[in-house]
């Protein structure tokens, strides 16, 4: 998965602030690094850092329970949705995971795309990495996407969308770059659009 890196940088920042703050401290940090980003996003500001307290407290927890799930699993959240990717070893691993996810105050939904295989190399990981950043040059070069409301994970291959859309067509457009760039073998859209009713459940 393409964020290894961020990652192990996040788990030293976790474990210098457990003990104390259970995480509280990098709730704040993050809350405050969201606030220009989400000025610019269809969400709001006050949705923005929501969603990064719930970010953190499920990085928190899936590090308390395992350093190699903490380490193997990716989260987004978008509005309190919440899309897990990545690979586990086992589905007890997977249901875990899905568990410490719903258990984070303020999730309304979890999206559990995780997959069973322990088997991924480092070169998957950089043709993963490659693919994600094709495609987000893509969409940031696309002046009718609104790049900002869209996260993007690869995953063996497979392209995950995240987030919100101005419309259908904009949606299609994002898709269709994805499904254009050499090593992707399916794209898995849990974008919503801009007037889905489920935004104000």
């Amino acid at each position: 998965m393409n964020a290894w890196a961020g990652k192990l940088l996040l788990c030293a920042a976790l474990v210098g602030t457990a003990a104390g703050l259970g995480g509280c401290a990098s709730a704040v940090v993050g809350a405050g690094a969201t606030v220009g980003v989400a000025v610019a996003q269809e969400r709001s500001l006050g949705q923005a850092v929501d969603d990064t307290t719930i970010l953190t407290d499920i990085n928190h927890h899936l590090l308390q329970n395992s350093e190699i799930l903490f380490i193997k699993v990716d989260v987004e959240v978008v509005e309190g949705r919440v899309m897990l990717t990545g690979n586990v070893k086992n589905p007890d691993d997977r249901v875990t995971v899905a568990r410490i996810a719903w258990q984070s105050s303020g999730v309304r939904e979890v999206l559990n795309e995780l997959e069973i295989n322990d088997q991924s190399t480092l070169r998957d990981y950089a043709k993963d990495v490659w693919i994600t950043t094709q495609l987000k040059i893509k969409l940031l070069g696309d002046l009718k996407i609104s790049a900002i409301n869209y996260s993007v994970d690869t995953l063996n291959g497979v392209v995950y969308l995240f987030g919100i859309a101005q419309s259908e067509k904009e949606l299609d457009r994002a898709t269709g770059h994805a499904r254009n760039i050499r090593g992707v073998s399916k794209v898995v859209s849990h974008v919503v659009q801009k007037n889905d009713p489920k935004r104000s459940l």
